[in-house]
């Protein structure tokens, strides 16, 4: 009889069986899927395919139908869906924006449609000149309440453009005008100019005007003007002086560091001034002289000094540093030749007394009596003969000041702020830009009429006329001019006026 089994024993050899068997039932199923995964046997000669039968071809016509009436928008692609609705990554590509490149007009730039129409926006900005545009008319001259201005107006308005030549014929130097003045003779206009190569020309306006043209001709020959012209200096000639006590001489400065005086009588030209250094570079940008000191004559230098020469004297000019910048004019008192304003790219404008010189070396200079300063850089300070200063700067204005009182001013007097404040503030545009001379207010030195006025040139073409009060009495136009007369000035006593321009051209008025 066999011994009982523990039921140890007995739960061991089950599991063994169970685990046998399910050895035995994975062994099975790895042998199926064996079969399954394996490829099927190929055959030794393949078969021939049957080349299909081509259909026949039919010509699909498109079937017209209304985006309208399908509910399609604008904005949609030619099947009626909208491109908002297509994915971004099935959309179309598009074209690539060139960039605009060079100088842009906003005038070829504006948008279309009535709603971007407007520049008004841009009217407060726009401070070019306006070439023909008056600032000044008839109109103006016609509602004037006060006789006498109205008169002085109506004398200025009469002035008329010189009818022997048209202003483009009358070519007074090879290169643009710098400085500009009449020769005080009264019985015949005489006007000379220097330009930018150092040329001084000369243009006699009494000389006898071309005979009229016959309409009939369709090629007229037209004679030009006679003008004389010499090359006195190397470089640009910055001014150009007639002393009415000495009126055969003429005297020039230049900015290649000289001052010449030339006799017309023995037609010379001679070197009054120039550094002893010959390798010194001293421009000279103005000269002046007064009656009261004839043989004294006062220059400014683009480094910013005032200097003085006696032509009496052997001994070499005495020059002050007055300035780190440029001084780009000046003028003396006529009556007061003691007196000196300058006009600096520093802003400011300056009184000097030559009376009181103080100081040792570098640091001598002239008695600063006081200064105003402009918003910018002041081009010129003019002094009439009657005590009134006027200016003119980049802040685009001109300005005049009241120093009539300046015969009472002691040596070193000290000037108020009041007294340096500008009596009378006139808005005029100023901005020249490159290729114009900058513009300059000139007082007629001795005037016959009695009326303290000066010239400046206007942007529009235009010279302008003022009186020592900041009343506008003309603004001088004429058929034929084509550019600014930016060296504008009066002959010495007669109501003559003179303009040159960019290209060397003369206008004239009488």
């Amino acid at each position: 009889m066999a011994p009982e089994l523990s039921t140890f024993e007995a739960r061991r050899r089950a599991n063994v069986m169970n685990n046998a068997k399910l050895l035995k039932d994975s062994a099975e199923v790895a042998a199926k899927m064996r079969r399954a995964a394996a490829p099927p046997p190929r055959s030794s000669a393949p078969k021939k395919r049957k080349a299909p039968e081509p259909a026949p071809r039919t010509r699909v016509m498109p079937t017209r139908s209304s985006a309208r009436l399908a509910g399609a928008g604008s904005e949609s692609n030619g099947d009626g869906v909208k491109l908002e609705d297509i994915p971004a990554e099935l959309k179309p590509p598009q074209p690539k924006r060139i960039r605009k490149g060079g100088d842009l007009e906003l005038s070829n730039l504006q948008v279309e449609g009535q709603r971007w129409s407007s520049t008004s926006a841009l009217a407060s900005f726009v401070q070019g000149a306006q070439p023909g545009v008056r600032t000044f008319t008839k109109e103006d001259i016609k509602d004037t309440s006060d006789e006498k201005l109205k008169g002085l107006r109506k004398e200025m308005d009469d002035l008329k453009l010189y009818e022997g030549w048209v202003p483009n014929d009358i070519k007074i130097t090879p290169e643009r005008v710098y400085a500009l003045t009449f020769h005080p003779m009264q019985d015949k206009p005489i006007i000379l100019a220097g330009d930018k190569k150092g040329t001084l020309g000369f243009f006699d306006a009494s000389q006898k005007p071309p005979e009229p043209i016959d309409e009939d001709d369709e090629d007229p020959d037209i004679p030009l003007p006679e003008v004389s012209a010499f090359e006195v200096h190397s470089r640009t000639i910055s001014s150009v002086k007639v002393p009415e006590f000495d009126p055969n001489s003429v005297l020039t400065s230049s900015y290649d560091s000289s001052i010449r005086c030339l006799d017309l009588h023995t037609q010379v030209s001679s070197q009054l001034w120039a550094p002893e250094d010959d390798d010194e570079d001293l421009g000279i940008t103005c000269i002046d002289v007064s009656p009261e000191a004839k043989d004294t004559i006062i220059f400014s230098t683009l480094e910013g000094g005032l200097g003085r020469l006696d032509r009496r004297s052997k001994d070499k000019a005495e020059i002050w540093n007055l300035s780190d910048n440029k001084i780009g004019g000046f003028s003396l008192n006529p009556l007061l030749p003691h007196l000196v304003a300058t006009a600096s790219l520093d802003r400011t404008l300056k009184i000097w007394d030559m009376r009181m010189v103080k100081g040792k070396g570098e640091l001598r200079h002239p008695s600063l009596l006081g200064e105003h300063q402009s918003r910018l850089s002041v081009s010129h300070a003019s002094w009439s003969r009657g005590g009134y200063l006027a200016t003119s700067s980049y802040d685009d204005t001109v300005k005049i000041y009241d120093m009539t009182d300046a015969m009472k001013w002691k040596p070193g007097e000290d000037l108020s702020t009041k007294q340096m404040t500008p009596a009378h503030k006139i808005p005029h545009n100023n901005q020249t830009g490159r290729w114009v001379t900058i513009l300059k207010p000139q007082w007629q030195i001795n005037p016959a009429d009695g009326v303290e006025k000066f010239a400046i040139a206007n942007m529009n073409r235009f010279v302008d006329v003022y009186s020592s009060e900041g009343t506008q009495l003309g603004q001088l136009d004429g058929d034929g001019i084509t550019a600014v007369p930016a060296v504008a000035e009066f002959h010495p006593t007669l109501n003559w006026l003179a303009g040159g321009t960019g290209s060397g051209k003369l206008c004239l008025w009488m």
